[in-house]
């Protein structure tokens, strides 16, 4: 690779420069050569190069202007977007005639942002390989009663199935991050939920926001009638797993909570 632009700090640029750790990461992308592979993050291309050696259609989304400029001079063929990821339109490289898999090296700083917009588009991405935080894959797959489990934890189990495939130390980058990095696999396999994303996440942030108190109190913003001969109202947040946050949902929804 060509001498690249220097890491920008504001941007949370960290490149990746081992290259067992690139050949790892590219192959564990579950994915048939035709896909459309959708890269979030390039930055200098540590791994596109790889993954454009393995696969036909690769979409680079790069923020950076001179990093876009760095990855069209190395990789001609590249199709790159240059804009912020989250608020870029992702139906430009979200396509409904192929498999779509999304790989990404996630600035920490913006990765539950980013995490949320993988979801959101979750009907249309057969899976997402995403590098982040040790700390916030592991609170991703956390199961209930843990002090991990969250937010992240209810929303993306029952939106994805998460995995954690290995940890990526500090010192395979360049800058070194000062926490350790995972690689996180989310297979989009999971039946469709029975409510909507929106009162989800209504309902799951409500009651974590309090997660000391007792769901009755936790929940009591939403001004409704609670079904308290359905669901166990004095347990608190971590008690309820991603299945009875989707159920208690879709009750509300029933009873007409958000309408």
């Amino acid at each position: 690779m060509a001498n690249h632009p220097r890491t920008k700090k504001s941007l949370g640029q960290h490149f990746l420069k081992d290259p067992n750790m690139i050949r790892k990461i590219v192959d564990s992308i579950p994915a048939q050569k035709s896909d459309r592979i959708v890269e979030i993050g390039p930055g200098a291309g540590a791994i596109t190069g790889l993954i454009l050696q393995e696969y036909d259609d690769v979409v680079a989304v790069e923020i950076d202007q001179r990093m876009v400029e760095h990855l069209s001079a190395e990789h001609p063929n590249l199709k790159i977007v240059h804009g912020d990821i989250l608020k870029s339109d992702w139906s430009e490289f979200v396509v409904a005639d192929k498999p779509v898999h999304v790989v990404g090296n996630l600035p920490y700083y913006i990765t539950s942002q980013i995490l949320f917009k993988v979801l959101e588009y979750r009907k249309h991405i057969q899976s997402a390989l995403l590098m982040m935080q040790k700390e916030v894959a592991e609170r991703i797959v956390a199961d209930p009663r843990s002090k991990e489990y969250g937010i992240l934890s209810v929303q993306t189990q029952l939106m994805s199935s998460p995995v954690i495939l290995f940890d990526v130390p500090p010192g395979v980058f360049s800058p070194p991050p000062n926490v350790n990095s995972a690689v996180l696999k989310l297979t989009f396999d999971r039946p469709d939920m029975t409510c909507s994303d929106k009162n989800l996440k209504t309902v799951v942030r409500m009651a974590f926001n309090q997660r000391r108190k007792k769901l009755s109190n936790a929940l009591r913003r939403l001004d409704a009638e609670l079904p308290e001969d359905e669901f166990d109202f004095n347990l608190r947040a971590e008690a309820l797993t991603p299945d009875m946050y989707e159920k208690l949902t879709a009750r509300l929804e029933q009873l007409g909570t958000f309408s």
